[in-house]
């Protein structure tokens, strides 16, 4: 394997110990720990036992949340657990590109390209459970769109151990990555790879994700130490983000096409994340509403709400009005990792935990725009019947 040195040298990183390309039985072990989709009981507690409840909130909304591969059932009982009043809910999960089912309801969180603005776009896609019964098509387009998404993992793997110049160039130049921390990234990349290949037709579709890297490194953080180990992360993310850059998005289906088979089955749809995504606000997309905060999108809220409630004046009675939804984007599968190894911003997020909704300065847009929670539920609930 051809190693890669940065052009321009940053600071000396020392590696703890040499690394070996051999995959060892310490490497197997830890590679089909960061794979496994199996909980064990103090795993479970974990998940049924948050470290905080909110007794005062009585209302409910989530639907923007990833179950990823916790059980259900150890979901329901944490909700149940975090909100011990509640009485008014409205909860869907929304797993990227499968559909999943909690309760009542279904939903899905849908990559697609939408082509006049060249970027992708994400549509959070919920039903009544007995809607997706024949829902092939759907299926068949999600499949397709799930495998695809995976593949963005293969090429991150091979943009470092075949390798590419270019990219890796970039992202040690951009981090201060030293010749040590790329060495040391390219072998134990190169592991991962061997083991994929090994194993591949045997593990959990959804191991398959560029976090596998993240995690795998992880596990090698008592032989080589958290602050070596952090630098390399560090390292990692850059070139998962140029990966991401450069992944092609025209192989996605178009917003358009997901938006029409969606409304053909009586889905509601929401448009997660608008601030990112700023060319959909005129797109005019048949959509019931948008995301108007979420953890990582917080900046634009009362503008975003001031945005919906001036469209619905513009419509009047012509066209359903947009509704106003919070997303808490929790990740369940965050919270089983060893505190020190956690994304806090993702280890932190609570199913129905939106603080924006009692934000006295947004609260009274919401009241001008006649979207508060127990509104929302309410009118959304009536779409989706």
């Amino acid at each position: 394997m051809e190693l890669i040195k940065p052009k321009i040298k940053p600071d000396k990183a020392e590696v703890p110990k040499q690394i070996y390309p051999e995959v060892t039985e310490d490497d197997r072990n830890g590679f089909f720990r960061v794979v496994s989709i199996d909980l064990t009981e103090d795993q479970k507690q974990l998940i049924t036992d948050p470290a905080e409840t909110y007794p005062r909130q009585k209302t409910v909304l989530a639907v923007h949340w990833h179950p990823e591969f916790i059980p259900m059932d150890l979901i329901a009982r944490r909700v149940e657990k975090l909100y011990p009043s509640k009485d008014e809910e409205l909860i869907i999960p929304t797993q990227h590109n499968h559909i999943t089912t909690f309760g009542d309801y279904s939903g899905v969180e849908v990559d697609c390209y939408s082509k006049g603005f060249q970027r992708k776009v994400q549509l959070l896609l919920h039903f009544e459970n007995q809607k997706i019964k024949e829902a092939h098509v759907l299926k068949s387009l999600l499949d397709y769109t799930f495998r695809y998404r995976s593949s963005q993992l293969f090429d991150f793997i091979n943009t470092i151990t075949k390798p590419d110049e270019e990219r890796l160039n970039l992202a040690a130049r951009e981090t201060g990555a030293s010749d040590e921390i790329v060495h040391f990234a390219q072998i134990a990349i190169a592991k991962v790879e061997k083991l994929l290949n090994e194993h591949h037709d045997k593990l959990p579709i959804f191991s398959l994700k560029n976090k596998l890297l993240r995690n795998f490194i992880d596990t090698l953080r008592p032989e080589y130490g958290n602050d070596f180990i952090n630098r390399v992360q560090i390292y990692l993310q850059a070139v998962k983000k140029i990966v991401k850059e450069n992944f092609s998005l025209t192989y996605f289906y178009r917003t358009s096409e997901v938006i029409e088979e969606a409304r053909a089955l009586g889905a509601g749809i929401v448009i997660p994340h608008p601030e990112q995504f700023w060319p959909i606000l005129l797109a005019d997309y048949d959509v019931d509403g948008y995301e108007v905060w979420n953890p990582q999108s917080q900046e634009y809220t009362e503008f975003l709400i001031s945005v919906v409630f001036k469209r619905n004046q513009q419509v009047g009675l012509s066209r359903k009005k947009l509704l106003v939804f919070m997303g808490d984007d929790t990740h369940m599968a965050e919270k089983l990792r060893v505190p020190s190894e956690q994304d806090h911003s993702k280890a932190t997020r609570e199913i129905g935990l939106q603080p924006a909704w009692n934000d006295l300065d947004i609260r009274k847009k919401l009241i001008k725009a006649d979207m508060l929670r127990s509104q929302v539920i309410k009118e959304y609930r009536e779409r989706l019947a």
